[in-house]
C-alpha cells in the first residue's frame, strides 16, 4: 500500500495517493467528508497546494489545533499549512497538556462521519453488559498486536470498555489475508471465528456478502497504515497497541476534556 509521497509533493511533482485498490466515494463517504465552505484562509491554503500542485486535492481544511496553521487532509493523512499558504508541515504535533496527539475539533467531526458510515450490524461486537466507553478497533488477523489485543478483550470489557472490530488486511485486497477476513466476516458465528483466526486456527473458507473491502477502503480514508488502529467514540485515534489500563486512562482523559468543554 503506497501512501502520500510527500517528497514528490514538496518537488511540485504529481502528487498520488495510492491504495491496492483506490477507495470508492459513496453518496455516505463523500457527505461525511464534505468540508465547510472555505474562508479567506481556507481558500488561500487551497490556492497555494493548487498552485503547488494542480492534482492535490484536499478532502478536508480546517484551522489546527494551534494557531497560525490550516489542518489539511488528503487520503486520511493529516498536514498542516502556515496560513498564509507558505509553508507546509508533515508530522503532527504532540499535545504535551492533554499527553495525546493535537488533534483539532474539526478532525475529530471527520474522523466521526467517516466512522459512522460504517453500519453497526457489520461490526464484530464484543462488549460488556451497560458499556461506559466504546472502541472502533480496526484489525488484521495476522498482525501480532492485533491478536495481543484480543488477548485483552477480556479485561477491556471488565474496565467498561466495548471493542467493536472493522477489517484492516493489512496486505491488501486480493491477497490470502483479505480473503481470510472474508471468511471470517462470513461466519455463521462470527466473534468464535475471528478469535479463533487470531489464535493461529486455520480459516474455513467461506463467501458471502460482506462488508470487508469497504471497511479496508475507509480504513484508508483515515489514514491507517498499521494494525490494529484504535479510535475512540470521540473520533480521537488512540494509537496502535495499548494495554487496557493506557486504553481506559486515555478514554477517560478524553470523556473529562468533553465535560470540561460543556
Amino acid at each position: 500500500m503506497f501512501r502520500i509521497a510527500i517528497a514528490t509533493l514538496l518537488a511540485a511533482v504529481s502528487l498520488t495517493a495510492c491504495a491496492q485498490q483506490t477507495p470508492p466515494t459513496t453518496a455516505a463517504t463523500a457527505s461525511a467528508a464534505a468540508p465547510a465552505a472555505d474562508g479567506p484562509v481556507e481558500k488561500r491554503v487551497r490556492d497555494a497546494l493548487k498552485e503547488l500542485d494542480p492534482n492535490f486535492k484536499p478532502e478536508y481544511i480546517g484551522a489546527a489545533p494551534f494557531p497560525g496553521f490550516r489542518e489539511v487532509i488528503v487520503s486520511g493523512q493529516v498536514l498542516y499549512v502556515t496560513d498564509d499558504g507558505r509553508f507546509l508541515m508533515q508530522s503532527q504535533p504532540y499535545d504535551i497538556e492533554k499527553r495525546a496527539m493535537a488533534t483539532s475539533t474539526g478532525l475529530l467531526q471527520y474522523r466521526r462521519g467517516l466512522l459512522d458510515t460504517l453500519p453497526h450490524a457489520d461490526r464484530i461486537v464484543f462488549a460488556p453488559p451497560n458499556a461506559k466507553y466504546t472502541i472502533s478497533v480496526f484489525t488484521d488477523i495476522e498482525c501480532g498486536y492485533c491478536r495481543k489485543l484480543h488477548q485483552d478483550i477480556a479485561e477491556l470489557n471488565r474496565n467498561g470498555i466495548a471493542v467493536e472490530y472493522l477489517a484492516f488486511p493489512r496486505m491488501g485486497l486480493g491477497s490470502k489475508d483479505y480473503t481470510d477476513m472474508i471468511s471470517v466476516w462470513c461466519a455463521d458465528d462470527r466473534k468464535a471465528a475471528l478469535t479463533a483466526a487470531k489464535g493461529g486456527a486455520a480459516v474455513p473458507s467461506k463467501t458471502c456478502t460482506n462488508p470487508v473491502a469497504m471497511q479496508y477502503n475507509l480504513g484508508q480514508q483515515l489514514g491507517i497504515n498499521g494494525t490494529p488502529a484504535i479510535f475512540a467514540a470521540d473520533g480521537s485515534q488512540l494509537g496502535g497497541y495499548l494495554p487496557p489500563a493506557q486504553i481506559k486512562a486515555a478514554l477517560e482523559r478524553i470523556g473529562t476534556a468533553a465535560a470540561g468543554s460543556r
